[in-house]
């Protein structure tokens, strides 16, 4: 069980089983509400976007409300071969008065269609479509002032961008979870040679597979059918992740080159993330106590190039996703997010309020 000051998941918002993979809500039409897969009182509303060379194009805004409305709101964006399903995480937020959304982008979980390529985008500038229209929503429609941009590793790049880009006035904090700043691996994979080929392979043949061994040893430290304690959709965040393709590594290099030119987010950042990376090459404790996706340095390396206040928290014994992390590494990261929001979220917003 988890510390009793970890969120508790409400017994009116039960994780989907793991033994059924969940089907999306039956592919509402655009401007549909429906009740989510997480059951209620979780909604799932679909954001009609321009068509792609693939066809329709939808993106999925779910909500969660908090009990005594603040006018503040928090919007949460996933990472790669990923979608929301972290309820927890948004039981901490909604406890607090915030109002919780979480954008499934096109191609992703509840807004994957049958035609599409999943997760494929050439342009990380594609997702800022629905972002603009989730944003719009929670904060004209719904009448939120004070929103928390929450974003999860690829997400966190995209929504790093985005919040450079639009700098939107509602903006109170950014929140990362181990954003994907750099890209991973052996040091020649960073090299202007191998930016030059990859920029070449990806514009001329896009939809072309990158080759890599997934062992799946992350998920499988996630799924409660496996080594984890989570309930989530297989279907949507698979053991064995998704094929990788030219085009769109091509689009994350090309975001990562602009953050690493230097961004101007204005609002507080929260930037999280384990202590140390890891290869493991079989199931073990490292797979639990590390992120074994992403490295660790460059995270730090670049966190301060997202803007002039940026706070940076290492979690000794976190995973990739550090708030699916073990239960006691759970407590930390809260701990230090709770920090983060009093001193310069909240404060900040009391003293422009003053």
């Amino acid at each position: 069980m988890a510390p009793s000051d970890l969120p508790d998941t409400p017994p009116d918002t039960p994780p989907a089983p793991a033994s059924t993979p969940v089907a999306a809500p039956p592919y509402a039409d655009a401007g549909d509400v429906v009740t989510d897969v997480l059951g209620a009182p979780w909604t799932a509303e679909t954001l009609g976007l321009p068509p792609d060379e693939e066809g329709p194009v939808v993106a999925t805004l779910v909500h969660h409300p908090t009990t005594h409305p603040t006018g503040r709101a928090v919007l949460h964006v996933h990472g790669f071969a990923d979608y929301f399903f972290q309820v927890e995480y948004a039981q901490w937020w909604t406890e607090r008065g915030y109002d919780f959304y979480a954008l499934d982008l096109r191609k992703y979980g509840r807004s994957i269609r049958p035609h599409q390529t999943p997760t494929y985008v050439a342009d990380l500038t594609d997702y800022f479509a629905e972002t603009d229209l989730a944003w719009s929503r929670i904060t004209e429609r719904d009448g939120h002032d004070h929103v928390v941009l929450s974003a999860h590793s690829t997400g966190g790049l995209s929504m790093s961008l985005w919040a450079d880009s639009r700098q939107p006035e509602a903006l109170a904090g950014v929140a990362l979870n181990s954003p994907w700043f750099d890209l991973q691996g052996a040091p020649w994979m960073q090299s202007a040679a191998a930016n030059r080929a990859l920029e070449v392979i990806g514009r001329r043949s896009p939809m072309r597979e990158l080759g890599r061994d997934v062992n799946g040893f992350y998920a499988r430290s996630l799924h409660r059918e496996h080594d984890g304690e989570w309930d989530f959709d297989l279907t949507w965040k698979p053991v064995t992740s998704f094929p990788v393709r030219f085009g769109w590594l091509r689009a994350i290099r090309q975001g990562q080159a602009r953050l690493h030119a230097g961004l101007s987010v204005l609002a507080p950042v929260l930037v999280l993330s384990s202590a140390a990376t890891r290869r493991p090459h079989e199931m073990g404790e490292d797979v639990h106590t590390h992120d074994i996706v992403l490295d660790v340095p460059q995270i730090r390396q670049w966190a301060t190039a997202i803007g002039p206040h940026v706070t940076y928290v290492a979690v000794d014994g976190a995973k990739h996703d550090v708030v699916l992390s073990r239960p006691p590494v759970r407590k930390v990261v809260y701990t230090e997010l709770g920090r983060w929001l009093g001193a310069y979220v909240e404060r900040r917003t009391s003293m422009v309020l003053e």
